[in-house]
């Protein structure tokens, strides 16, 4: 009896070590469910990343910028969103900004004498990348830009009369989007670009709003008056009214910016990169949602910067999200880091996995930089991480080139 019990024993101890074992063999690790998820997914995926001139030499000299393109293309990488209009500045050589700033090029000793816009269109193209300009500071400028001095008459304010928007250490201002001369400036830069470069498409973000504490510049309430029997705005910034009055206006002016881009190339792509509609309406009243009805998008990349992976997946089920991926590509802005916020590259990882799983059509990463440069972990180790992640090459996704939602 005695033996027999330890024998009994002793086979329930060797079967759990068994089923055990077949567990683990036969369960995929987090990295191998990654690689699964790499080899059953559409066959076109977005894999972006946004380049851009602050904190980030990138751009700055032309070998490091054809060393980065190239590496990110043995990555597997496929589109480039290069920034071409910030700080003021644009970032390759304008006549349209030369006539209206006064200067041509943004005056950072890197960029002179070189067309950065061409060298990324024409190496990402030989390479089969995409290269889709980005207006990373849309309607806003720093305070004391060239822009701001020459037409202080183009800037909007606060109720108060204040016009300096603080981000971080930098104070900002804000063209007036509502007034006829500043539309036709970020207009004709827009119009530039697609006529003298080969670009795939041309990419805003919320910066193509305005932030909804302003608007009550002397241009605005006239014209709030002129449409409301003499009425000035309500003193309520978010005001439900208010808010849609200004957002409508935007909105009238991307569908502008949509035809007039439309009319001198077809099959130039609107790709829009805002933050979450409650965030992207309520704070800088650009619309995504009725810009994404009306057709005025054409490719949607949702920033969703977060490190709770909860509160991520909960940011891709909202109901505008889902209806925008039966109509367009809808890919996932993934945050790799800042200068000075590491993101680990397993969260980074598991965010992409979590976008396979909720089948959108790729994703990108903000910014270049931090992808595997300013990091705490080593470089080699990320860029392992990436090369298992895109294991192999494939196609970004294209309404103009077969693109069916899920």
């Amino acid at each position: 009896m005695f033996k027999l019990y330890h024998r009994s024993q002793y086979l329930c101890v060797l079967l759990c070590i068994v089923s055990l074992t077949v567990t683990l063999i036969l369960t995929p690790t987090f990295h191998q469910k990654t690689v699964a998820s790499t080899r059953t997914h559409s066959a076109a995926e977005l894999r972006g990343v946004w380049l851009t001139n602050i904190d980030s030499d990138v751009l700055f000299e032309s070998d490091r910028l054809k060393n980065a393109i190239g590496r990110l293309h043995q990555l597997n990488f496929n589109t480039l969103y290069p920034t071409v209009w910030n700080w003021g500045y644009t970032l390759y050589p304008s006549r349209v900004a030369q006539r209206v700033i006064g200067r041509s090029l943004d005056p950072t000793p890197g960029l002179q004498r070189r067309d950065v816009l061409n060298e990324i269109v024409q190496q990402a193209h030989r390479k089969g990348m995409a290269a889709i300009p980005w207006f990373e500071f849309g309607f806003m400028a720093p305070a004391d830009s060239l822009l701001a001095q020459r037409h202080p008459q183009w800037l909007t304010s606060r109720r108060d009369g204040s016009k300096i928007w603080q981000e971080g250490t930098h104070e900002r201002v804000w063209l007036n989007p509502f007034r006829p001369d500043v539309q036709q400036f970020i207009l004709d830069l827009i119009v530039e670009i697609v006529g003298n470069y080969d670009v795939d498409g041309i990419q805003f973000d919320d910066h193509f709003g305005l932030p909804s504490e302003f608007g009550y510049d002397a241009y605005t309430v006239a014209l709030y008056q002129k449409e409301h029997q003499g009425q000035s705005p309500p003193s309520d910034p978010q005001d439900a009214e208010w808010v849609r009055w200004r957002a409508d206006k935007i909105t009238n002016y991307m569908q502008r910016v949509f035809h007039t881009i439309k009319a001198r190339k077809q099959n130039c792509l609107i790709s829009v990169s805002p933050n979450p509609q409650r965030v992207s309406y309520d704070l800088f009243l650009a619309d995504w949602e009725k810009w994404e009805r009306k057709g005025f998008i054409e490719e949607l990349i949702l920033q969703v910067y977060r490190n709770d992976i909860n509160v991520f997946i909960s940011e891709l089920q909202y109901p505008e999200v889902v209806a925008a991926q039966r109509h367009i590509p809808v890919g996932v802005g993934i945050l790799s880091g800042l200068k000075n916020r590491h993101v680990p590259i397993k969260q980074v990882q598991e965010q992409v996995t979590e976008v396979r799983r909720h089948k959108f059509a790729g994703v990108s990463f903000f910014f270049y930089e931090t992808l595997w440069n300013l990091s705490q972990e080593k470089s080699s180790d990320r860029q392992s991480v990436f090369q298992r992640l895109f294991s192999a090459a494939t196609p970004r996704p294209n309404i103009y080139k077969g693109w069916k939602s899920n």
